[in-house]
């Protein structure tokens, strides 16, 4: 969209206001109040538009005043580096982003990734990661490249499993977009200032919802975060303690009903300890390969055959795995546990560790409400 310099002025001006969120300016946006009249309107008339929404915050006209000086040189820099800069509203701000309730007022852009592209999914995970992580974000980022060449990989520039995806992306011919928890006047870890020019240079891009000079703390890696969950349509967990970052992207995908799936790992291993908890409290799908990618999110490759999971579709099975698998046979719906353990006569305790070993071989699908089918 072209916009002139006196609209774009304006709209970072109101997100630079104290007190601003994506309820006032979609109310405003409601009463017909463009971003120059809000700026530019007295506390009257300001309040009498705004507040019979239920918005109950005053705007200070010195503060706007204030936003729009503040804006001004924030606009210089923006043209000065070739940022886009996108508001919230606005026809070409991404649509994904759009939906979500605490959706940033703008959002700054280098580069020149189309965020509204089909296919857009985000790796994360622990900063510490394992050779396990790193040997399954590249197995599965090439797979991903032989099936979906549009795909885009969003991640946060981190350390760790961050990194793994945005080269995993670079080395297969993806594009790959790194959401900041800063302005764009710098890169933080600074060790990854060389990635960040790679990405750029490949035709990727690096975003913000801070003007220049913010500097990263950690409310804003966690507010960051959020941005990486909804531009996505996937959420991948690959490694990740049971309390860290990216187990606050995986709730906020979650929150905004997206696709979250997570690469199981060992029982006792806490790199994986998320990852597990995630898949057990069906707040994600286990997934393994591409294929799984698929069945959870229902993208479709173009003109390729999607190899279908080894599985037997008569597996053989002995004693109660079996008993369970004959009932699950015959079943056209999803059955609750209790409705096993009545069918069956199998014990919870004995039951529970039986279905679990039937979801990892493949077997059987957990549902929510603790429900089983084939």
């Amino acid at each position: 969209m072209i916009r002139d310099k006196e609209d774009t002025l304006y709209r970072i001006a109101v997100s630079m206001t104290p007190g601003i969120s994506a309820e006032v300016v979609r109310r405003m946006e409601e009463v017909g109040l463009s971003p120059y009249d809000f700026i530019e309107s007295g506390m009257h008339e300001l309040s009498s538009a705004l507040n019979p929404g239920g918005i109950g915050v005053r705007f200070e006209k010195l503060a706007r005043e204030e936003a729009l000086s503040r804006a001004r040189k924030e606009l210089d820099f923006t043209e000065r580096h070739g940022i886009r800069v996108y508001y919230l509203g606005d026809d070409d701000y991404p649509d994904r982003l759009g939906v979500i309730p605490d959706a940033p007022i703008v959002l700054y852009q280098l580069g020149a990734t189309d965020m509204d592209a089909e296919h857009i999914m985000n790796i994360v995970g622990t900063r510490r990661n394992t050779a396990y992580a790193a040997t399954f974000c590249e197995g599965f980022i090439k797979e991903l490249s032989g099936y979906f060449p549009d795909a885009v990989i969003v991640s946060g520039l981190a350390y760790g499993v961050d990194s793994l995806a945005h080269i995993g992306a670079l080395q297969n011919g993806l594009n790959t977009i790194a959401v900041v928890a800063h302005g764009l006047d710098t890169i933080y870890p600074a060790a990854h200032r060389d990635l960040a020019r790679r990405i750029l240079k490949t035709g990727g891009s690096i975003i913000s919802e801070y003007p220049s000079g913010t500097t990263p703390f950690r409310r804003r890696f966690l507010e960051r975060n959020r941005i990486v969950a909804a531009l996505s349509d996937v959420t991948m967990i690959v490694e990740s303690p049971i309390k860290g970052g990216a187990m606050s992207t995986a709730n906020q995908a979650f929150s905004y009903s997206r696709d979250v799936i997570a690469v199981p790992g060992r029982v006792f291993d806490p790199m994986s300890e998320g990852c597990n908890h995630l898949i057990r409290t069906n707040k994600a799908t286990l997934v393994m390969n591409v294929a799984d990618l698929i069945e959870v999110s229902g993208w479709r490759p173009a003109g390729i055959a999607v190899k279908p999971r080894q599985r037997n579709l008569f597996p053989e099975l002995e004693g109660e795995a079996k008993e369970i698998y004959e009932l699950l046979r015959f079943s056209s719906d999803p059955v609750s546990v209790d409705h096993i353990c009545q069918k069956t006569g199998i014990r919870i305790a004995t039951l529970n560790p039986i279905l679990t070993e039937l979801e990892f071989d493949g077997i059987v699908t957990r549902y929510p409400g603790n429900r089983y089918s084939l």
